[in-house]
């Protein structure tokens, strides 16, 4: 499941976000320093430092963000949030396709974290930079991703996906890994398109009965496959 969130950051978050990447300095690192094996050899792009304290400030606009956007929540139902890391694409650079490792290191206390969902939130226009498109393979072929600074795609971890090479201008963007309550995909997906009838039949004022019927289902199946 492909789920684009608009406007995951307005305008004032954009700017003070930016506003730190473009004075990290010797934050920003070759990109290859976190890549696994396979990724290592297809990875050609800047990102900040983990453990760099322009890190950490990032990483709270960001998560905040998704704390308090509902659509996140329904679509990821997030256990645990992997600290937002950021990157740097520039004339010439580009990542190969290659799939998420499966399990990280949390950088911060060095506990396993399971990726089940993968997201690029974009921090630049568009229309400053050509290239640099992310794409993403999965049943019904290959879907590009070139979003509005601001809104952020999320999608399984197991698909193949690429960044195109940057041909003109800077490509700056957000990327993390979520860990869910419901590690499947299937799942997962059955649940956030029965969150979305509840809620249009809550909008619309529909039957009582069958809506809260409607809701104990949702949360029947949420506690069934629920990994805690």
């Amino acid at each position: 499941m492909l789920v684009h969130l608009p406007q995951v950051l307005g305008p004032a978050e954009l700017d003070q976000l930016r506003g730190l990447l473009d004075h990290a300095g010797d934050a920003w690192i070759d990109g290859r320093a976190t890549a696994g094996h396979q990724g290592a050899a297809v990875k050609f792009n800047q990102q900040i430092d983990e453990h760099a304290e322009v890190a950490r400030s990032c990483q709270s606009i960001v998560a905040s963000a998704l704390e308090r956007n509902p659509l996140f929540i329904s679509a990821a139902l997030p256990n645990s949030l992997y600290p937002p890391m950021f990157n740097r694409y520039g004339v010439g650079m580009g990542f190969g396709a290659h799939v998420d490792g499966g399990v990280r290191l949390h950088p911060h206390h060095g506990t396993k974290f399971r990726t089940d969902l993968s997201a690029t939130l974009f921090l630049s226009d568009p229309a400053t930079y050509d290239g640099g498109d992310l794409q993403i393979e999965d049943t019904y072929g290959t879907h590009s991703a070139k979003l509005p600074a601001g809104d952020m795609v999320l999608y399984p971890s197991t698909s193949l996906h690429q960044v195109t090479p940057v041909t003109r201008g800077v490509r700056l963007a957000c990327f993390t890994w979520v860990q869910s309550l419901v590690a499947d995909d299937g799942e997962r997906t059955l649940l956030f398109q029965l969150d979305n009838a509840v809620q249009r039949l809550n909008e619309s004022g529909a039957d009582e009965t069958a809506r809260r019927t409607l809701t104990g289902l949702y949360h029947n199946l949420l506690r069934k496959w629920t990994q805690i």
